[in-house]
């Protein structure tokens, strides 16, 4: 059975269609990569999924249908977004952004949550009073990530987490995500314009264009193909 299962998914903003009958599927423990250049409708592929926008089709998860089911509900059932743009809140302290993540909770291993990770991410331990606002862009973004983990989600869902940091810190945020999903088996759906650093954590990818799958296959099929290697990846 798939972690998640989209079916002829449609949506967009107002009378304005983004994505036309989008197929889609993760399986337990997958890295799923989403390629597309700009406006093809990756965001809104992330919003309709986790429910934060009216859509169309069918969105199965863990074989329960989402299709109609609101988001707060959604991030309870273990499904977990990283927006684009990081999402945190700046005037709150990092511990306070981690708590505010495990929202949907009410048992007692929260505070033993927030200290897993900050071992995993020992920055944000040495900054835990800090205000988030204050944080570099690499260390926002793992914060964004760890508080997404405080709902102790099944799934991960990524929206450009490369978005506005150097290529180093890139490349380590990469890694971050692919041992979260080696370590503790968390499905990921991953939206990123680096495809190079995308397709080498991916299980399986999906081209995206102009809100219409273009093409699928694993990931190393896709980078092995000239015409996808020229027209994504940029070599």
């Amino acid at each position: 059975m798939s972690t998640l299962e989209v079916k002829g998914l449609r949506a967009g903003y107002g009378p304005v269609n983004v994505l036309d009958d989008i197929d889609l599927s993760v399986e337990p423990g997958e890295i799923v990569v989403i390629l597309g250049a700009n406006g093809a409708g990756k965001t809104t592929t992330m919003r309709a999924i986790s429910g934060m926008i009216p859509r169309h089709g069918t969105v199965t998860f863990d074989g329960t249908d989402i299709s109609h089911t609101p988001a707060e509900q959604i991030v309870r059932l273990g499904i977990a977004q990283v927006p684009q743009g990081r999402g945190t809140f700046p005037e709150l302290s990092v511990e306070d952004n981690l708590r505010v993540g495990a929202y949907t909770r009410s048992d007692n291993e929260i505070g033993l949550d927030v200290d897993l990770w900050y071992e995993t991410f020992p920055r944000l331990g040495e900054r835990r009073t800090q205000r988030a606002g204050s944080l570099s862009g690499g260390e926002q973004q793992m914060l964004a990530i760890a508080r997404a983990l405080m709902s102790r989600p099944k799934m991960l869902l990524c929206d450009e987490p490369s978005l506005g940091l150097a290529p180093l810190i890139t490349k380590e945020l990469f890694g971050i995500i692919a041992d979260l999903n080696q370590r503790w088996g968390i499905a990921v759906l991953l939206v990123e314009q680096n495809a190079n650093l995308a397709m080498g954590i991916a299980s399986r990818v999906y081209l995206l264009e102009t809100g219409r799958i273009v093409a699928s296959g694993d990931a190393a099929s896709l980078a092995a193909d000239d015409s996808i290697r020229k027209a994504y990846l940029g070599y």
